[in-house]
């Protein structure tokens, strides 16, 4: 087996080390090697300390891991990230609490210009799931590169942005709560799949053997938030991972934006409180985000025509009527209002919503797109 390698991952697994104090020891003891052969009594002596990393069986432990790690890297050609590589991600670099060690799985280029971090409620709704798909959707239109788009996999929001950036041909990047053995939700290996097969990446610091853990969930989200220039909020109750996300982003001098909601939508109050206290900025379209992250958005050729006029039958003008006039109403009352049976109704709003003019959200009410 490569030396290199083998105590690169064995120096990541260090308990308590980060970015700044892992370069400190290295500066010291001179190489990752050099820290596992010295006898312990001497490395104690250089770096002053008396804690378990520097005993002979901790540090014997983790090589014996590590080879078993780079059994596995070798075995599914997975990229390993490690902090005093120059492909280390570098703007992850500049977070002292990163991992010392990523796993990939992909061929992405983690230091694309383009960088967005969409995160979200696993209980999205249509209004944010919309939100998100035409937000990555124009940007990888608009912007002079595809953007790499990041999220966590998860239900909701999360995979929203991944299946956006897939269908726009962006990479993306899902950052993993456990090893790579594994994927979590169960329902999201296809993504998965997808994600690896176009340009994306699967990429977690957690090793092979790594199992879901509540813990990780929380922990990832400083790598999701790390890795790109800013990240969008798209839906979160006032607690949640989402919210998490954001404040790591504002920690680490990162743009955060949230996409408002209605004060009664439960999805949208941490969204209107990250704005309310000027946490974030407050978002709507791919231009507010491209504006606030300072990018240089391009017309499309379609953005040059004049689009063509959408032609309605009277039942579907009336209904836009209806809903130009109140904003929004439910299956009963426009049917009520327009004099149409359910029936006739539903099959009505089905078409209506077929065709882009309407957008359904919970509890059967209807807006126009």
């Amino acid at each position: 087996m490569p030396t290199e390698p083998l105590y690169k991952i064995a120096f990541s697994m260090l308990t308590g080390v980060n970015i700044t104090s892992g370069r400190r020891i290295l500066d010291i003891v001179g190489s990752e090697e050099q820290f596992f052969s010295l006898p312990s009594d001497y490395l104690g002596a250089m770096l002053r300390l008396t804690s378990k990393i520097i005993s002979r069986e901790y540090r014997d432990g983790l090589l014996r891991k590590a080879e078993a790690e780079l059994r596995f890297v070798e075995a599914h050609d997975i990229r390993l990230f490690y902090f005093q590589d120059s492909h280390y991600p570098q703007r992850l670099m500049e977070c002292e609490d990163a991992p010392l060690m990523l796993y990939g799985l992909g061929q992405c280029d983690l230091d694309n210009k383009f960088a967005l971090s969409i995160v979200g409620t696993r209980h999205a709704t249509p209004y944010g799931i919309d939100f998100t798909q035409k937000l990555v959707s124009t940007l990888a239109e608009s912007l002079p590169a595809k953007p790499m788009i990041t999220s966590g996999l998860a239900f909701g929001i999360d995979i929203a942005a991944h299946r956006a950036a897939l269908k726009s041909s962006s990479p993306t990047v899902a950052i993993l709560a456990h090893g790579l053995k594994t994927i979590y939700p169960a329902a999201h290996r296809r993504d998965a799949a997808a994600i690896i097969d176009h340009g994306g990446m699967l990429l977690t610091e957690y090793t092979s053997d790594a199992t879901v853990h509540r813990g990780n969930f929380l922990a990832r989200n400083r790598i999701v938030a790390g890795l790109s220039d800013g990240t969008v909020v798209a839906e979160s109750a006032v607690k949640g991972g989402a919210m998490v996300t954001a404040s790591i982003a504002s920690a680490y001098c990162r743009e955060v934006m949230a996409l408002p909601g209605r004060t009664s939508d439960n999805y949208s109050a941490g969204c209107n409180r990250l704005i309310r206290n000027n946490s974030a900025s407050l978002v709507t379209s791919a231009e507010d985000v491209a504006y606030t992250l300072g990018w240089p958005m391009e017309q499309t050729s379609e953005a040059h025509q004049n689009p063509l006029p959408l032609i309605l039958d009277e039942d579907e003008q009336a209904v836009v009527d209806l809903l130009t006039e109140c904003s929004e109403a439910t299956t009963n009352q426009i049917a009520i209002t327009c004099g149409f049976s359910i029936s006739k109704t539903m099959s009505l709003l089905i078409d209506m919503e077929f065709k882009g003019i309407l957008i359904c959200y919970p509890g059967s009410r209807y807006r126009l797109a």
